[in-house]
């Protein structure tokens, strides 16, 4: 359904451990938004809830909604260092477009809620 990088397992288990809440899970969301018509989101759970699927790779849980499966389905959650400082990212095989910010994709027929590729710099 959904993996994670070795590098984004050390990431996030160094993350989880600084937080005080290493039993806790990263939620993948994708929601409607963005510059191209559907947006990544993530947030840290303590828990999952009633509906989730939870994966589970080597000590660390991903949390994901009925709704992002359908979109996330083969992708893989990474993470990336840059100038600007390090953070989580999605590859996501099911996205035909997307803008260069890398937090907002297509996946067919979802034009109706994009923003137009120039608000790439605003908060997505």
């Amino acid at each position: 359904m959904i993996t994670i990088t070795p590098e984004a397992v050390k990431q996030l288990q160094g993350f989880l451990v600084e937080q005080g809440t290493p039993e806790a899970g990263l939620r993948v969301f994708v929601a409607p938004g963005g510059c191209s018509g559907l947006q990544y989101g993530m947030t840290i759970e303590e828990s999952a809830e009633e509906g989730d699927e939870v994966i589970e790779s080597e000590g660390v849980r991903l949390l994901v909604d009925n709704f992002s499966a359908m979109y996330l389905q083969g992708a893989e959650v990474d993470y990336v260092h840059s100038l600007m400082g390090g953070g989580f990212t999605v590859h996501n095989p099911n996205a035909v477009s997307g803008c260069a910010c890398g937090h907002s994709f297509n996946a067919g027929g979802n034009e109706g809620t994009s923003h137009g590729c120039g608000g790439c710099g605003g908060g997505h």
